[in-house]
């Protein structure tokens, strides 16, 4: 796979520069350079991709489950084969740690496309017998042309995993990444050809979200809309798509609790803590960011995550010693300092971090910001109830259970949560009352891909992740034959 200077659509099967002859800045968060260029596209290049899977779609949906299943393990296996460049520019485009990308990102992108390859051929539908009247049975038919919107914090592993359950199901796509970070969709462009993708069953439009993904979410041909971002961004596609009936799977932020009971297994509690708050510089919509700690253990808590926290090493992402990258981008680092700045003023103590780190003569322009840890604030303060996606945590003693499920569910997040106890019974009392759409007992980040995956509230709608996704891009048709 080699990247480009000028990285180009991947229309009806061709890679090709944008309509407008435009193009935006990629800048490398690890040193502030620019060091490729996105087409900047707008509806004329989505309607050109809208017209190639139209014509890509009939072939596409009846060529059965088995080629399907072929062409998309060979695209599996040529992204685990070529995995040291698509983690290296997964990497010089977001500013996580190469460590980070080839042993989570690439690994678990190609996982989503083996899973859902599989998982197609397991798909099965339903059957109601009327005794000596009916048979009812469900056939399962792909949407059509559908649109996948992903996000910058895991470019590759997230665009998979909406890409992957369409195109099995046998959809065609439209899919747009995040302008951010686009280098490894457009190695995924250059994949699919090489492992014999009909054209236009898959195209990829880079861009604006304001320009390429309003146009996707715009266009009426396009008949779902699966989005992983913000909230706000999520609440205008619904506010767009809701009134052409098109189909809607929205996961969104989250401002996830981590609640630690003094009977927890500490050691393995502390360890993973520091994964949740800080893995991916806090970009993360699972991590947890709101800490709450049971008050018998609170002060040795503290001194254990201060410590532990601070021996972190950031800087230079392909470094093997780096724990910690760069921040996304500038703009993305101002709005994460300006949320530790909120903090002092609603009273919160910074126990360690919240400062730029000032790099090397390779990183000196890059987006570095040491790991920050906050106590002393208010659960209902702003800075606890505003996602901030960033390395930033706050840290709350607790009393009783009743007081922290008040602090847990009192924000309009729900996405997920996680409880460390040795308590079975308080475990499962917790999972109950919890107002999210995933809870992890005594571990994080522990993802079975067949499992159903999204939140409630503000987090999103709809879910993700196995048959869930099948069910998503798929539309079911009762049929019913009467002997």
């Amino acid at each position: 796979m080699k990247q480009v200077k000028y990285i180009k659509n991947y229309i009806g099967g061709a890679l090709v520069p944008a309509d407008s002859g435009e193009y935006i800045d990629n800048i490398s968060p690890f040193n502030g350079e620019v060091y490729s260029y996105i087409p900047d596209s707008d509806a004329s290049d989505v309607q050109k991709a809208v017209e190639a899977a139209e014509r890509a779609f009939p072939e596409w949906s009846s060529c059965g489950l088995e080629k399907r299943y072929r062409i998309l393990t060979r695209l599996a296996d040529i992204i685990e084969q070529n995995l040291e460049d698509f983690a290296y520019a997964e990497s010089l485009d977001s500013g996580k740690p190469i460590s980070m990308s080839k042993s989570v990102d690439i690994p678990r992108a190609h996982a989503n496309i083996r899973f859902f390859a599989t998982a197609i051929m397991h798909f099965s539908s339903e059957s109601h017998h009327m005794e000596k009247s009916a048979i009812n049975f469900t056939l399962r038919q792909p949407v059509g042309v559908v649109g996948c919107i992903s996000p910058w914090n895991l470019p590759l592993y997230l665009f998979t995993w909406k890409i992957a359950p369409a195109l099995a199901s046998g959809n065609c796509v439209i899919a747009k990444p995040s302008e951010v970070t686009p280098m490894t969709a457009f190695l995924l462009a250059q994949a699919c050809e090489e492992a014999g993708l009909p054209p236009g069953v898959l195209n990829i439009i880079h861009g604006l979200g304001p320009k390429a993904g309003q146009a996707i979410v715009e266009h009426p041909k396009i008949k779902a809309i699966s989005f992983t971002g913000g909230t706000g961004t999520g609440r205008e596609i619904a506010r767009i798509a809701a009134p052409m009936f098109k189909k809607l799977s929205l996961e969104l932020g989250g401002k996830n609790p981590n609640i630690i009971f003094a009977d927890c297994d500490f050691d393995k509690m502390i360890f993973d803590t520091l994964r949740s708050s800080f893995s991916n510089n806090g970009q993360i919509c699972l991590c947890g960011s709101r800490i709450f700690v049971e008050r018998p253990i609170y002060e040795k808590f503290k001194e254990e995550f201060v410590k532990r926290t601070q021996f972190l090493k950031i800087g230079d992402p392909f470094s093997p010693l780096t724990d910690l990258g760069a921040l996304v981008s500038q703009s993305h680092l101002e709005k994460v300092m300006s949320y530790i700045e909120l903090a002092k003023v609603e009273g919160g103590e910074i126990l360690t971090g919240g400062t730029i780190v000032e790099g090397d003569e390779k990183t000196k322009n890059g987006y570095f910001l040491r790991p920050t840890i906050i106590e002393g604030l208010s659960p209902y303060c702003r800075t606890n109830q505003e996602e901030i996606f960033g390395p930033v945590v706050t840290i709350t003693p607790f009393d009783t259970e009743e007081e922290v499920l008040e602090y847990a569910n009192s924000i309009d997040y729900g996405l997920s949560t996680t409880v460390w106890t040795k308590d079975i019974t308080r475990a499962n009392r917790m999972a109950e009352q919890i107002q999210a759409g995933v809870i992890w007992v005594n571990c994080w980040l522990v993802r079975d891909l067949r499992t159903p995956f999204g939140g409630t509230k503000h987090s999103g709608v709809g879910r993700e992740g196995g048959l869930e996704a099948l069910r998503f891009f798929t539309e079911p048709k009762n049929v019913c034959i009467k002997y």
